[in-house]
């Protein structure tokens, strides 16, 4: 599809929730001038160098991208020499210093998925699973210095009709707020938007998800947190327990998982070297959940 926007902006952005943002801005006549990404990382067992998602999309839209190990003083001076109007971020996954954040005049948009200034920071989607959370959102807001502090230029609902994993919800967001943004990016350009500034007293924090989290209690924890865990932890790190087998203490990864008369339903799981199984007949051979 041919652009038919002239406004040279950069995206900065790394996994596929960027790449459904990038789809939504393209459909709209929105190509970015340059796109800035993740370097590739070795993945799986054999530690192949993989590139990522959006670096993929770039590729196969033969748009120019970057993959800066750090953004230092060579990468800004890159930025530098181009006449962007506007940088746009979207899961990029570093921190953006504030020399680059303040070079394009229009500043640096952020596709933030919650509705600010709830759940800042590093796991806005995962912690509104967690929570039970039946509206959620997106927001386009003005990057400033601090973590998801900056003015909002608008902001969109999405009500939670039915129970979603992280995965299903993340791709909802990321098309809604592409969506949001293709509207947003030629009246901010314009002049037509106001930002507002966040209710900061309101403001609440997330953190970083780690392999830990995924940890449940099949026999203590309550039946229904570790369902929403299981949804939120979708597709990493996923949901695990420990259980006994002939003595030997193995991790059990849930693969799937139900909700059901007010119980959490395993279905199927996957044992440390083994493969993926019924839960039933995981249960069969003789082992000891803890």
């Amino acid at each position: 599809m041919k652009a038919t926007n002239n406004i040279p902006f950069v995206f900065f952005g790394t996994p596929q929730f960027a790449v459904f943002v990038l789809e939504e801005l393209l459909r709209k006549g929105l190509k970015p001038s340059l796109v800035v990404t993740a370097p590739d990382k070795p993945q799986g067992r054999g530690l192949l160098l993989t590139p990522p998602p959006v670096k993929v999309w770039a590729e196969e839209n033969k748009i120019p991208f970057l993959q800066p190990a750090k953004l230092d003083t060579d990468f800004t001076n890159k930025l530098k020499t181009g006449s962007y109007k506007l940088f746009v971020v979207a899961a990029y996954g570093k921190i953006i210093p504030k020399e680059v954040l303040d070079i394009p005049p229009h500043g640096t948009l952020n596709v933030h998925p919650s509705l600010l200034p709830k759940y800042r920071g590093a796991s806005p989607l995962q912690s509104q699973i967690l929570k039970g959370e039946k509206e959620i959102g997106v927001t386009i807001m003005l990057i400033d210095e601090e973590m998801d502090h900056g003015p909002i230029l608008e902001s969109r609902k999405l009500k939670v009709e039915s129970e979603k994993n992280a995965s299903e919800l993340g791709k909802d967001l990321a098309q809604l707020g592409g969506k949001l943004l293709s509207e947003v990016i030629p009246k901010w350009i314009a002049k037509e938007i106001k930002p507002k500034e966040q209710n900061h007293e309101e403001a609440t924090f997330t953190k970083k998800v780690t392999k830990e989290d995924g940890l449940i209690n099949l026999k203590n924890d309550d039946q229904y947190k570790n369902y929403l865990k299981y949804l939120a932890l979708d597709p990493w790190p996923g949901v695990y327990f420990f259980a006994l087998r002939r003595e030997q203490k193995i991790r059990v990864a849930i693969k799937k998982a139900e909700f059901i008369d007010d119980k959490f339903v395993i279905k199927e799981v996957l044992p440390e070297g083994g493969k993926v199984m019924a839960f039933d007949d995981f249960l069969r051979g003789g082992v000891v959940i803890e």
